[in-house]
C-alpha cells in the first residue's frame, strides 16, 4: 500500500475512503446505518510521518491522518508540538485493530501500538469511542479498481 494507489478502507462495516485528501462513509455496525465523511492526509513517507498533525490548531471533526509504515513493528506516536488532544488505532498487518490510545497535547508520552503493526489512524480525541470502533475491528485497505 502505499499513497498513489491506496484508495481506501472499511473499519470493521465502517467504510474510510482515501483520496488524495481521504474521504468516507462510515457504517456503524451497532446502528442499521450511519454515515459521515472524512477528510485528511495519508502519511507514507518518513518526513510526513515524523510531522503528523503538529502545528495544528484545529482538526475539523471528521479529519484525521492515516500513517502506512515500511514495515510492521512496535510503532510509536507523541504529541510534540500538537496542539490538539488525538485518538489513535493502531491496526496489524491484516487490517486487525490491535489497540486504541487517547493522546494529550504538547507531550512527550509515547503511545505505542500493543503488538507489531503496520499502520496507524490518528483522528480526533474521542472519535473512534463514539463511533463504537474498538480492538479487534478491522480495517480493509481497498485499491483503486478493486470494487
Amino acid at each position: 500500500v502505499n499513497a498513489e494507489n491506496f484508495f481506501g478502507c472499511i473499519v470493521d462495516n465502517q467504510w474510510v475512503e482515501f483520496i488524495p485528501c481521504w474521504r468516507g462513509k462510515i457504517i456503524n455496525r451497532k446502528a442499521q446505518y450511519s454515515e459521515s465523511y472524512n477528510c485528511g492526509k495519508v502519511a507514507d513517507t518518513a518526513s510526513a510521518r515524523m510531522t503528523g498533525l503538529m502545528h495544528r490548531t484545529h482538526l475539523p471533526e471528521n479529519n484525521g491522518m492515516f500513517f502506512i509504515f515500511p514495515e510492521s513493528g512496535i510503532h510509536c506516536m507523541w504529541m510534540k508540538d500538537t496542539a490538539l488532544p488525538l485518538s489513535v488505532a493502531f491496526v496489524d498487518e491484516t487490517g486487525k485493530i490491535i489497540n486504541l490510545a487517547e493522546m494529550t497535547p504538547e507531550t512527550l508520552t509515547p503511545h505505542c501500538a500493543a503488538k507489531s503493526a503496520r499502520y496507524a489512524l490518528e483522528m480526533n480525541g474521542g472519535w473512534f469511542r463514539k463511533r463504537k470502533i474498538n480492538i479487534g475491528n478491522k480495517v480493509i485497505v481497498i485499491s483503486p479498481g478493486i470494487n
